[in-house]
């Protein structure tokens, strides 16, 4: 359970969210939720790989590099893009430049450019940076939405953000609140949900509570993070039957799935979750990523991955899956590392064979 406090915290504060929510109906009703389309089996992907795909390479990264990363990435049909972090670069450096990144990019219409904002500070920064930058008729604003982030466990959130589960959740209802009023859509994420570095095993029930209270806070979705990268097939199945079920059930269309390719599980795990009814997944190009709160964590999911294994299926996505092969080749090669992509590497080697031919 969540400790009393929080409880408290949010059973006190739900008419500050009720008087939240009615003055923000009319900002909100026109913005998009979830999966932006009426066909069921359309599955979106959130990439990640400009922000989570970045924070953990060793090298320096300037933002030019990621302004062409974002810009490859929408002209290639990707239409939820996550373009950087308002974090502390003394904390992690590689997302140094964020507002930078925002403001040079292409914001091309139709597409979301996400945030990660951990705290207030990070997000008055967010705010002064909109205000000198307001929407036109021809350019969209940098972005319209920001993600908040906890954890499944007190041992990751307090070597994450110096903080207990309680205590974070403390400080993003204000967050959270004050995105909302200035009319931001605001995605949540929860790490750690299998396997803690810390901890051990994760149990499903906590990772329940904590997503109830991100929705509660007026997240539109949560992320549910594999940080570790250690579920399969019988773990992320109790997770989402803990999730989804019983009291408090959560809709799978309230849910997104974020995987780690550490054992090399990814997206067959994509697929468990698919079964049971997610449509969104987190995914990087060249499947870059890492974590620097868990030791021995791999790379994300490769967008180029899930596009290849939803090829032909009942299932439709946004992009062009040979561009974001090209994207991921040229990312890998930029970073001076081998790319991640199982889909990708075997895309780009036959495009070599055609060429020769």
């Amino acid at each position: 359970m969540l400790s009393t406090r929080v409880s408290r915290s949010l059973t006190t504060s739900s008419s500050l969210r009720t008087c939240t929510r009615l003055k923000t109906s009319r900002a909100t009703s026109s913005r998009t939720y979830a999966t932006p389309t009426s066909n069921p089996n359309h599955v979106t992907i959130v990439e990640v790989g400009p922000r989570d795909g970045l924070q953990n390479e060793k090298s320096v990264i300037s933002p030019s590099v990621k302004v062409e990363l974002v810009n490859r990435l929408g002209r290639a049909g990707l239409t939820h893009l996550e373009a950087g972090s308002f974090v502390s670069p003394k904390w992690v450096p590689q997302m140094a430049g964020t507002a930078e990144v925002i403001t040079k990019m292409e914001r091309m219409p139709g597409r979301h450019y996400p945030v990660l904002v951990p705290n207030m500070k990070g997000l008055d920064l967010l705010l002064d940076l909109l205000a000198k930058h307001p929407p036109t008729s021809s350019t969209p604003a940098p972005t319209n939405e920001i993600a908040i982030f906890t954890a499944a466990t007190d041992a990751f959130s307090k070597a994450n953000t110096n903080c207990t589960i309680a205590e974070g959740l403390e400080r993003l209802e204000p967050v959270t609140r004050k995105a909302l009023d200035h009319g931001l859509r605001v995605r949540g994420y929860v790490s750690v949900v299998i396997t803690c570095p810390y901890a051990g095993k994760v149990d499903p029930q906590k990772v329940k509570e904590v997503t109830k209270a991100l929705l509660d806070m007026g997240c539109y979705e949560v992320s549910l993070g594999d940080t570790v990268g250690t579920g399969n097939f019988t773990t992320v199945t109790k997770l989402l039957e803990t999730v989804m079920g019983g009291t408090n059930a959560i809709s799978a269309q309230k849910l997104a799935g974020h995987f780690h390719d550490t054992y090399g599980s990814a997206v067959n795990n994509v697929q468990t979750a698919l079964n049971m009814g997610l449509r969104t997944f987190d995914s990087a190009v060249g499947g870059l990523g890492g974590c620097p709160y868990s030791p021995g964590a791999t790379g994300n999911v490769a967008t180029e991955d899930i596009m290849y294994a939803l090829k032909d299926s009942p299932y439709t996505v946004a992009g062009d899956l040979e561009a974001v092969a090209e994207i991921g080749d040229w990312i890998s090669k930029t970073l001076g590392k081998e790319n991640a992509s199982r889909a990708g590497k075997a895309i780009m080697a036959s495009k070599k064979v055609s060429s020769k031919l």
